[in-house]
């Protein structure tokens, strides 16, 4: 009896936890769904007024779309991210784009049309400025901010997406987020694909023209997609006809649209990621099997998606043992397992005579720097002679006149006191002015700096008359311009 009382109340325990479970469960679904639900904040014919005025394009707009798409490419070819940034935030390329996704979801065929039309003649004002700037302006390099929009991969597709995402649900909202707005633009980057597009076509690439239209195109489908299903699943009603076949029609061709614009957005996204793992799986594997390969010296790389090869080009000999190893190593990576390897190997530039060469450069080096010190030292000594010389010489006049002064120490200090003195020159003159009594003239011979002005040269000249006849205590001084 006692049993059976405490299995009741065991049972009677577990049915209470399981209800207060249920219970907790309950409340915390009913906060999540509180704070995810933004429909009760919706205002629908707010959000169709607002995207409907952002899209004609006309006047001011087409003059600001041509401004930030100057602005983008002077910053895509400065290398300067603020300034694309800045680009963005003020490009009208948005308004069509949600035009379309919005027009398709409530069945809006003239609205469609509209934005289609103002959306083709954006692209083509946006190509047409980029290529004339980039084909005009004399600097064309290209940077990381030109290289980085020609290469999508699938982080630009969910950027695409979650950025249209956040931009149709704050156009939805009941007093518009515009931070969020402008957030979007600067993520999503619709104008430096066109920008980099028309550097394509203005320096004949096709290849970066291609590849940055595919990135504008992904940005431009997958914002149209989230504005479409964000509108569907908030239940945006649907434009009523009067004309039932014509309500039939649109509801078709708005169908049909809607089919074209999902189904290359899948396909699209599934390539895009295809390709992103192929490239993660193919740098691995260099990373792992081929970089860290202290016994390899890898030169270049090429992968090619399209024809499934991958090709290695290498510095030095590869043993067969070598390239079985990298081909059975590559069968062990995700998507690239059935692709061809290719080694390519110079035998010309071995390891060994690689280190060889620079052995022997470094001695010739060495060799060459003993050559400089020897000669150097030859020269200072050929200086000491020189000095040695000069000494005696000048000794030898003053032996032989003893009221001279040596001319080294003249010239120095002329030259200290007159810095544009370009040479001097003295020497002792004999000069007879009535053919009996011979005198004795020291004449000084002064070259001037050209650039120096006749003026100042004539007081310097009678500053350095005086100086000289103090110095060699003597009138008799004939001061010659050269």
């Amino acid at each position: 009896m006692e049993e059976n009382k405490q299995d009741e109340a065991v049972e009677q325990s577990k049915q209470e936890i399981q209800q207060d479970a249920k219970g907790l469960w309950e409340k915390v679904k009913k906060f999540i769904l509180e704070l995810l639900d933004f429909r009760e904040d919706t205002d629908q014919e707010a959000t169709i007024n607002a995207i409907k005025s952002d899209i004609p394009f006309k006047g001011a707009t087409a003059w600001i779309l041509i401004c930030s798409i100057f602005v983008a490419s002077i910053g895509l070819n400065a290398n300067s991210t603020a300034v694309v940034i800045g680009a963005m935030l003020i490009s009208p390329l948005m308004g069509p784009i949600l035009g379309v996704g919005m027009s398709i979801a409530i069945n809006d065929i003239d609205t469609l049309r509209k934005s289609l039309t103002n959306l083709a003649t954006m692209i083509v004002l946006s190509l047409l400025t980029a290529f004339l700037f980039f084909f005009l302006f004399p600097l064309r390099e290209e940077t990381s901010e030109l290289l980085g929009r020609v290469r999508p991969d699938i982080r630009d597709v969910l950027i695409a997406f979650f950025g249209g995402l956040a931009l149709i649900i704050a156009r939805t909202k009941k007093g518009t987020i515009a931070s969020v707005i402008f957030g979007v633009a600067i993520a999503t980057a619709l104008m430096p694909p066109l920008c980099t597009a028309g550097y394509g076509l203005a320096i004949g690439n096709f290849d970066y023209f291609l590849g940055a239209m595919y990135l504008f195109t992904i940005n431009t489908i997958f914002i149209a997609l989230a504005t479409f299903l964000v509108l569907k699943l908030l239940g945006f009603t649907m434009i009523r006809y009067v004309n039932s076949a014509k309500r039939k029609r649109i509801a078709q061709l708005a169908s049909f649209i809607a089919l074209l614009v999902m189904v290359p957005a899948v396909f699209t996204f599934v390539g895009v990621y295809n390709e992103s793992v192929i490239n993660a799986n193919y740098d691995k594997f260099l990373k792992t099997k081929v970089l860290d390969n202290p016994n390899l010296w890898l030169q270049r790389h090429r992968l090619d998606i399209n024809e499934k090869k991958i090709n290695l080009f290498f510095n030095g000999d590869v043993s067969d043992a070598t390239e079985s190893f990298l081909r059975n190593e590559l069968k062990t990576f995700p998507r690239i397992d059935s692709y061809s390897l290719i080694v390519n190997e110079n035998k010309a530039k071995s390891v060994d005579r690689v280190v060889d060469a620079y052995d022997r450069a470094i001695a010739d080096l060495d060799e060459k720097d003993n050559i400089i010190k020897g000669l150097q030292k030859e020269i200072e000594d050929l200086k000491t002679t020189i000095t040695g010389l000069n000494q005696r010489i000048e000794q030898d006049e003053l032996n032989r006149d003893k009221n001279s002064i040596p001319f080294s120490k003249i010239s120095t200090e002329a030259k200290i006191r007159f810095n544009d003195i370009k040479s001097m020159s003295l020497a002792k003159v004999l000069s007879s002015s009535d053919f009996i009594k011979v005198d004795t003239i020291t004449e000084v011979s002064i070259k001037w700096n050209a650039k120096v002005a006749d003026s100042i040269i004539v007081k310097n000249e009678k500053e350095l008359r005086g100086w000289i006849q103090k110095e060699l205590n003597t009138d008799n001084i004939k001061l010659k311009r050269e």
